[in-house]
């Protein structure tokens, strides 16, 4: 697997080895050693979690105030624009975000650690998003940041309003994100 840091380095682009042919593909998805020596990481995987969404959806920004979730997230259907906020106070990159596409055909997949804010937009007809979280989803911490802060200024690649649920239109501001 490859493994590259991206403009903020504690999220990481994760591109397995696939090995194809006429018949199709196959790859590795996961392995939990081979991820933590590539990542340099030691989190352990207690959930998974997969949402099937419809062209122009955006879920996020979401986050957990205590039990906070790494995620490893990847697309086996469709495509997706994939964000992470970092919201580490102490961090030098807080308040930065980083976005990768995220595909069936690409095969990448996005460490978002702990401390970060999370979504996506769906770019294809439809997507399923997978991913595994290294603690449990807890509704009673969860916290959401409206998509379209305009301190984070996330660059979505829309054309038009995105499906939201009604959890995430009342998303608050960034910048009063940690006080909630």
């Amino acid at each position: 697997m490859q493994v590259t840091p991206q403009a903020i380095p504690d999220v990481l682009l994760i591109e397995p080895k696939v090995f194809g042919d006429a018949r199709g593909f196959f790859f590795e998805s996961f392995n939990q050693r081979a991820f933590n020596e590539a990542t340099g990481t030691s989190h352990q995987f207690v959930q998974d979690n997969h949402s099937r969404s419809c062209q122009g959806v955006l879920r996020g920004l979401h986050y957990q105030v205590q039990q906070p979730q790494g995620k490893l997230v990847r697309v086996v259907s469709g495509a997706v624009f994939d964000v992470a906020v970092d919201i580490r106070k102490s961090s030098p990159t807080f308040g930065r975000w980083v976005g990768v596409e995220l595909s069936a055909d690409n095969h990448r997949q996005l460490w978002v650690p702990p401390g970060f804010a999370h979504g996506f937009v769906v770019r294809s007809e439809t997507a399923d998003f997978l991913y595994k979280t290294t603690d449990y989803y807890a509704p009673e911490h969860e916290r959401c940041i409206v998509w379209n802060d305009e301190v984070l200024g996330i660059e979505w690649g829309l054309s038009g309003e995105p499906a939201l649920s009604e959890k995430d239109k009342k998303g608050c501001r960034f910048v009063d994100a940690l006080s909630s």
